[in-house]
């Protein structure tokens, strides 16, 4: 299959090239040193099996390319307007569109700019690490990907794209339930990314610190309540399970987005992860006062960042 990803960083390079591995035609569409290092070196995925070189194209655009059959957005989900205008020629008519992005409302806002019967929902359990340009650390086995239409029955197409990431190896699930899944995974995004992103901690030394994981526990579970509220029929209703979940078959030096994003001076997605706790919580008149904490304290440190240590 002729695939293009958009927004091709860390997890979007760990996905495509392991789409790539399994024979189909990927294009890797992300920031120019990433893309300059592939043309030279070829992609590297570094799995705990060791080190694979994936067959894909790079450019920083989708200028010169024909239509896909499938675009996976894997942009920041403050990138996706800007993303999709600029690569647009890469979306024809009968092109399948696959946001698998963090955070809440990235489909709603795709369907504004897109033909919404072209666009699908997708959350994925799948790590991926940026190590260097052109070299990215990628955990597949033993995470899941959900698919669905945003509203809807499971449809030939869908059942599709799931098989095409099977085949890859990547255990993929088809759902009509992806309101709820979307929620799902904002809870795992919710329990890690601020904490760590905060702390400047990896994974294995994040769960070692009782106080951390209390604070976590304590995000998730305003999560929880928040998404009750909102009609949402969550798969795990002990925090405890999530925050299991989160570093599941991880390495211990693993490093969620808004950690990876803060220490590349970059934004980061903390308003439409904790952020979006805190919004729906005041939708709900549910008080969120953890999340609106460490969202505080993310753009705290952005803040800094920007006026005080400029980006790299």
């Amino acid at each position: 299959m002729n695939i293009a990803v958009l927004g091709a960083g860390s997890l979007g390079s760990a996905i495509g090239g392991t789409l790539a591995l399994a024979g189909n035609d990927v294009t890797l569409i992300g920031r120019a040193a990433h893309v300059e290092a592939i043309d030279r070196s070829g992609l590297t995925l570094v799995t705990p099996h060791g080190e694979e070189r994936a067959d894909v194209r790079a450019q920083t655009t989708a200028e010169g390319l024909e239509p896909a059959d499938l675009v996976l957005v894997m942009c920041k989900s403050f990138d996706t307007r800007e993303c999709i205008e600029t690569n647009r020629s890469v979306i024809g008519p009968e092109t399948i569109v696959l946001s698998l992005q963090n955070g809440l409302g990235n489909e709603d806002l795709l369907c504004e700019l897109l033909d919404p019967n072209q666009v699908i929902a997708g959350k994925t359990y799948i790590g991926g690490m940026m190590l260097e340009p052109g070299k990215v650390q990628s955990t597949t086995e033993g995470k899941q990907t959900f698919i669905g239409e945003y509203s809807g029955p499971i449809t030939p197409r869908i059942e599709n794209v799931a098989q095409l990431f099977n085949d890859a190896g990547m255990e993929c699930i088809a759902s009509k339930h992806m309101k709820n899944i979307i929620w799902d995974k904002l809870l795992i995004n919710v329990a890690t990314g601020a904490v760590c992103g905060v702390t400047k901690l990896p994974y294995g030394d994040f769960y070692q610190h009782p106080e951390l994981v209390d604070t976590a526990l304590a995000a998730v579970s305003e999560g929880m309540r928040v998404a009750i509220a909102e009609g949402i029929m969550l798969t795990r209703h002990d925090p405890r399970e999530v925050l299991e979940l989160a570093r599941e078959n991880l390495p211990y030096d693993f490093k969620p987005s808004i950690l990876q994003s803060l220490e590349k001076h970059r934004r980061t997605e903390i308003d439409v992860i904790n952020g979006a706790v805190v919004t729906y919580g005041k939708r709900h008149q549910i008080e969120t006062p953890v999340n609106e904490t460490l969202v505080a304290c993310v753009k705290g440190i952005e803040r800094y960042t920007e006026i005080y240590d400029p980006a790299l």
